[in-house]
């Protein structure tokens, strides 16, 4: 496109005369956004943005009003859409220090090291990691990036496979410059594709094992990505803590085997991280950072959709939803799920003072009662329990999934995006297993129009109880923009947790042993 003449020709307009700093980044097309003319065929559109310099941020400066449509099998240009342009107003959108005006780094900190003299305490053998209780299989693909298989703490099975199996942002901007901005990150792109190798020291600290993964490119070669996925032990503060008057302080420290991968995507990082703990708990954390889109505006009012973030340019509204894909197996594959929430008592005879609190819970027996939406009134939460297997008091073994970072997708059921993506409509769904039910979206979400994942599998209304389960949890990121975000954003840290739940008799962290001996 860079060398194309129409190309060039709407570049001068804009008084650009060197092509070598475009950067040309295109996007897909939902069904219902395709011109008619184009019908049937593969095709994307094209943001343009420009370097200040040959290495510097492309994103600080959009070159608005101009869109490229492309078709993706010939490779052909098929039009320029050419509106009024904001121009390039003067912002400061640089992010690395030979860029950023009077950039000088901090020189008040003094090192800060980890060390693990006799080694890291986890072992891997090829893909099977074990690490205290825990034991699990590394898987990698495409689609999903990392993959956590056979996941087992004491020889018990917890969960047989946990993934991501769908992201979808969508902007919520309807102008011109953001009215086609929906990226399915994982079936559109692939996570997995788009993983990027890790460096000791930047992206982890430790005693670190790195494991590769391979690829293939868009001729069906073999591709390498070094250090596709890190592997860790970390500190995390106080596990527990008891000071008595008499026995003194009993405290031990949390430690955890951190599982990584980081993937860019264009103007985006994804950081993901799977955590095992030590009391038999398994975190899920996604950090996003990286570069927001940002568009410059005419005049003295922006538009309403987004956060003024610079000189005459602002940042549109938009979410992030993570799909997570739990196939669970506690303690076996015959499971069901429970819908457990907090009930506030009437003032009454039994309870004069109000106080009085009880937990409700109802099993989910089929795949419309397994519909689940957030209810922070009630602090509702979800055990995936195993009613042939009980602990010492009688009650089944069973993992709680622990919401959190739920996100509503505040989108008209007949919005095209939604009916794209209906896995949105709710926090979780619960499924039977079945093998070709992978891709809650569908398997092929490229300018798709509706959804024809979880809506149509679900319509059968199956049965979920006693049988081997599938967790469908949608989590992520509503990203109101910020002043502080720009010109590469902070972390944001969103997560969600597993933590059991009767599954064992006591706590289980009561025999780690004291970091030292005066911890005790």
């Amino acid at each position: 496109m860079r060398s194309h003449p129409e190309v060039l020709a709407a570049l001068a307009k804009r008084g650009i005369d060197d092509p070598e700093l475009v950067l040309v980044d295109v996007w897909t097309y939902g069904a219902h956004l395709i011109p008619e003319k184009y019908t049937g065929l593969r095709i994307g559109w094209c943001d343009l943005w420009l370097r200040a310099a040959p290495d510097s941020n492309p994103y600080a400066h959009p070159i608005s009003g101009l869109k490229l449509v492309v078709d993706l099998n010939t490779m052909a240009l098929l039009e320029i859409e050419d509106t009024p342009s904001a121009g390039f107003p003067p912002v400061q959108g640089e992010y690395t220090p030979r860029h950023v005006p009077g950039y000088t780094a901090r020189t008040d900190l003094r090192p800060l090291e980890v060390s693990q003299p006799d080694g890291a305490s986890f072992t891997l053998d090829g893909h099977l990691l074990s690490w205290q209780n825990w034991s699990l299989r590394l898987g990698f693909n495409y689609r999903e990036g990392l993959v956590l298989h056979t996941v087992s703490y004491a020889g018990r099975p917890v969960a047989n496979r946990m993934s991501f199996a769908e992201m979808v942002v969508p902007y919520r901007d309807p102008t011109p410059d953001h009215v086609r901005r929906t990226a399915y990150d994982i079936g559109e792109w692939g996570l997995g594709f788009m993983t990027t190798s890790l460096e000791l020291g930047c992206d982890c600290l430790g005693e670190i094992t790195y494991l590769d993964a391979v690829l293939h490119d868009s001729a069906g070669e073999p591709r390498l990505v070094r250090n596709a996925i890190c592997i860790h032990e970390d500190d995390n503060a106080v596990l527990w803590k008891h000071v008595d008057e008499r026995a003194g302080a009993e405290v031990r420290r949390m430690r955890r085997l951190v599982v990584s991968m980081h993937v860019t995507v264009a103007n985006y990082e994804y950081l993901v991280y799977w955590r095992l703990h030590e009391d038999g708990s398994i975190e899920c954390e996604v950090r996003a950072t990286g570069i927001m889109v940002t568009t410059p505006f005419a005049g003295d009012e922006p538009p309403p959709y987004g956060t003024v973030v610079d000189t005459q340019t602002y940042a549109p509204i938009h979410q992030h939803f993570i799909v997570a894909r739990l196939d669970m197996e506690v303690d076996g594959p015959d499971n069901t799920v429970v819908a457990s929430e907090t009930e506030q008592l009437p003032i009454g005879p039994d309870n004069p003072h109000g106080l009085g609190l009880t937990q409700r819970s109802r099993p989910l027996r089929t795949e419309d009662e397994g519909r689940q939406d957030c209810n922070w009134a009630t602090q509702r939460a979800w055990k995936v329990t195993n009613p042939g297997r009980r602990n010492k008091v009688g009650t089944p073994v069973a993992y709680k999934l622990v919401p959190g970072a739920a996100v509503p997708p505040m989108l008209d059921p007949a919005s095209p995006v939604f009916q794209r993506a209906q896995v949105l409509g709710h926090t979780l769904w619960v499924t039977p297993f079945h093998p070709d039910e992978r891709w809650p979206c569908g398997e092929f979400v490229n300018q798709s129009g509706t959804d024809e994942g979880l809506p149509v599998w679900t319509a059968a209304n199956r049965s979920i109880e006693n049988t081997d389960l599938v967790l469908w949890y949608v989590f992520g990121i509503h990203h109101v923009p910020r002043v502080e975000d720009w010109p590469i954003m902070p972390a944001d840290t969103v997560s969600f947790w597993l933590k059991p739940a009767g599954f064992f008799d006591h706590n289980p962290a009561l025999d780690v042993a004291p970091s030292r001996p005066t911890c005790h």
